[in-house]
């Protein structure tokens, strides 16, 4: 997986950008056990991180960047944090596995990501849920024809540009500048790759692993961004 989010985009998504995570986490927290153990993945700084500690499940939550763990660790220190590397690195079995953000969705190829379902399908204990939004082709059909974009905040700048090269993938150009606590100034540039991918075949590999699992609009009451799309998938207990 190429490198995203380093400290200037990190700090910028954390700071403006977390309010998928707080969409998200009553629909996921609905359907949790009381205490259940939870393996987060693509936790970013810990905007659903937080929503699940303070509900009472341990966590243990897991991200690619390095810089978005310093954050986490910070924004969440209840929260067990380690780094995990999605299609290089081993999932640990756990109760429920939950994820918001797309983070399967930055894997290189459908493959890919399909991997990623089975390993968190056989890490799943019996009984044990998944959830886990995705991006479907229907991503695309509503941004086309995206023009760039500039934001602002306090003491960082960000323009994102947009293309669709490939019916199934979907690309943010990104270029920011960020100014430190001792007043230097740093520029970034990141670009990334988003896979789409078939819902229905996205639950066949879950329902080929054992799981009964389904597509759903939603974790719960929200809505989500057209084009998202949550699996849910559970083990049998038996």
């Amino acid at each position: 997986m190429s490198r995203y989010y380093g400290p200037g985009l990190s700090a910028i998504h954390h700071e403006a950008f977390g309010g998928h995570g707080d969409l998200c986490a009553p629909g996921i927290l609905a359907q949790l056990p009381e205490g259940c153990r939870v393996l987060e993945l693509g936790a970013g700084s810990g905007a659903l991180t937080r929503h699940l500690v303070a509900a009472g499940h341990p966590v243990i939550a897991t991200d690619a960047s390095t810089d978005m763990l310093d954050l986490l660790g910070e924004a969440v220190p209840e929260a067990t944090v380690g780094r995990l590397v999605l299609g290089d690195d081993g999932i640990v079995p756990a109760p429920a596995i939950v994820s918001v953000g797309h983070a399967l969705s930055y894997l290189g190829s459908e493959a890919e990501i399909f991997s990623v379902l089975e390993q968190c399908a056989e890490a799943l204990e019996p009984g044990g849920l998944l959830l886990l939004d995705l991006l479907d082709l229907s991503y695309a059909e509503s941004r086309a024809d995206l023009e760039p974009i500039h934001w602002e905040g306090d003491g960082w700048e960000m323009d994102v540009a947009f293309s669709l090269p490939t019916p199934d993938r979907f690309v943010r150009d990104i270029s920011l500048s960020w100014t430190a606590p001792d007043g230097t100034v740093h520029a970034e540039h990141e670009v990334h790759a988003n896979v789409l991918v078939d819902a229905e075949a996205a639950r066949a590999v879950l329902v080929d692993a054992d799981l009964s699992a389904e597509v759903r609009q939603s974790f719960g009451d929200e809505v989500l961004p057209a084009g998202f799309i949550v699996l849910r998938g559970v083990r049998p207990a038996g």
